[in-house]
């Protein structure tokens, strides 16, 4: 039903009956200094997977790398305790795993989850008319790369680190009560270039603006003085071909848009009629509102995305 030919977030395979098996596998160095917050970001961004297909999770497994000789064994046993922290929040066990010795730490989960074999929800099915709808706040590419040199202050670090811990949970049951077309979570290829994979593989183009975009607090600031990381810049390069860019638009707000990020929120399109509704039912269920950000059109042009 899904695999890896196409640009879905999990992968998707009818079991007897109407159920289906979905499955999937993150994992990524660390991201902030915390050791047990790196476990919790690390395992709340592989169950998004899950919930963006509109699937529930059932049991994980972890993938470990870590520098035995190098790092005391306790920053690895906090690691575990916070992906641990999230499989519970989660409503699932983790049941076991692999580790290898190597340099530089690294930690994730595979997860297994199931749905509904005619509820799946994959990016392919955005239709024009429908409303975008993104679940959390951008920033966190830009704050990592913050973290990194020294020049995030502590509030800025508890704010990413509380956007990167959210569970995209609840998103992800609203989009089944609510009919939603299309669904990905926003990660490594920013918001643009998961907005440009769910238009190539709806057959639709969309239209975004600047000023409907959440933001952490800060992340302008930072991206003015230079604070990107190179991911988001070969993001913004990759999706330059195929998005038409207002001319009135600054460098640093189309990399803001195109920021690579960890655990983001779920980019959902959803018919017009539905979107009120759903965002009103999302108020209150997480720290972060969902927003409005756009809107789905006809057209299979090159140029998939207008953002003006």
């Amino acid at each position: 039903m899904a695999d890896f030919t196409g640009s879905d977030d999990a992968a998707v395979v009818r079991l007897d009956g109407d159920k289906a098996l979905v499955q999937t596998l993150d994992f990524f160095t660390p991201i902030v200094d915390d050791p047990f917050a790196f476990g919790q970001i690390a395992a709340t961004n592989s169950l998004s997977d899950i919930y963006a297909m509109g699937a529930t999770p059932l049991f994980a497994l972890n993938i470990v790398a870590f520098p035995k000789d190098d790092l005391p064994m306790e920053i690895l046993g906090e690691i575990l305790k916070g992906g641990a922290s999230k499989a519970k929040e989660a409503g699932i066990n983790i049941l076991g795993g692999h580790s290898i010795d190597d340099k530089e730490p690294k930690y994730g989960l595979v997860v297994t989850g199931e749905a509904e074999a005619d509820q799946v929800v994959t990016n392919g099915g955005a239709q024009a008319g429908d409303a975008l709808v993104l679940t959390k706040p951008l920033g966190s590419g830009i704050i990592a790369t913050a973290i990194k040199r020294g020049e995030a202050s502590q509030d800025l670090i508890d704010e990413a680190t509380a956007v990167m811990c959210t569970l995209n949970a609840e998103g992800g049951k609203l989009m089944i009560k609510h009919d939603v077309s299309a669904a990905t979570d926003v990660t490594g290829f920013g918001l643009l270039g998961h907005l440009l994979e769910m238009c190539e593989a709806s057959g639709v183009s969309a239209e975004l603006h600047f000023t409907d975009l959440p933001f952490v607090d800060g992340i302008q600031s930072l991206a003015e003085r230079g604070i990107v990381p190179g991911g988001t810049k070969r993001n913004l390069e990759h999706v330059s071909e195929s998005v038409h860019l207002d001319p009135e638009l600054s460098e640093v707000q189309l990399l803001m848009a195109a920021d690579a990020q960890t655990s983001g929120g779920l980019l959902i399109s959803i018919p017009e009629e539905k979107a009120d509704d759903f965002i009103s039912d999302f108020e209150g269920k997480t720290l972060f509102p969902a927003c409005r950000i756009g809107t789905i059109k006809t057209g299979t042009d090159q140029k998939r995305i207008s953002f003006s």
